[in-house]
């Protein structure tokens, strides 16, 4: 049986730090936010689709989409958003399931989903465990300020425009606590790991 273990985390919580820390417990890693690149490359349906609805403007010169121009048109409008996400989600998952069923048909002992959007997009029922990568609101706010150039105000909206890391820690199976160093977060998931498969 193959355990599929869902990651998730908030911006700026590290989250992107401990996917990587599956490699050496050679764990594959499916990353939604990889695949949400790949289905949006031209010749792609939801490339199309994309197109179709907000129109050319949203090209570069090469014909690829212009992630910022798109991301300044949904930004604050729930709307186009929403039109946004209703064509991008469904790709994604697609796409992540096929990854994921290709892996449990090869026998992988253990496979990460790793979705932002795990709870908010109720995706939950793709996994059977969920870890948050969990930090405090003012490490989280200093490390976007830091790591992006935002302003405090600027990090603060980026921050409040998603659910708060503790409401997911609640809803979680394990959190990873990444206050601290990152061999800390490692030592965490070693344990959870061990915990959860007997490896």
């Amino acid at each position: 049986m193959t355990l599929v273990i869902g990651l998730t985390g908030s911006i700026a919580s590290g989250k992107s730090t401990v996917s990587l820390m599956f490699d050496d417990f050679n764990i594959p890693v499916i990353d939604a936010d990889k695949l949400s690149r790949e289905v949006v490359r031209p010749g792609e349906t939801a490339y199309e689709q994309i197109v179709n609805t907000f129109g050319e403007s949203v090209l570069r010169d090469d014909e690829t989409l212009d992630r910022k121009k798109l991301g300044a048109i949904v930004f604050n409008d729930d709307d186009k958003r929403n039109q946004l996400n209703n064509i991008v989600h469904p790709a994604v998952r697609k796409k992540m399931l096929e990854q994921r069923d290709a892996y449990v048909n090869s026998g992988a002992g253990s496979i990460v989903l790793d979705v932002p959007l795990l709870f908010e997009s109720k995706l939950t029922h793709f996994v059977d465990k969920t870890i948050v990568v969990y930090v405090d609101e003012h490490v989280q706010l200093n490390r976007l300020m830091t790591r992006d150039g935002y302003s405090d105000t600027e990090a603060r909206q980026r921050i409040d425009a998603q659910m708060p890391v503790s409401e997911k820690a609640e809803m979680a199976d394990a959190v990873i606590d990444n206050n601290g160093s990152k061999h800390h977060a490692y030592e965490q998931l070693e344990w959870l790991l061990q915990s959860w498969t007997g490896a």
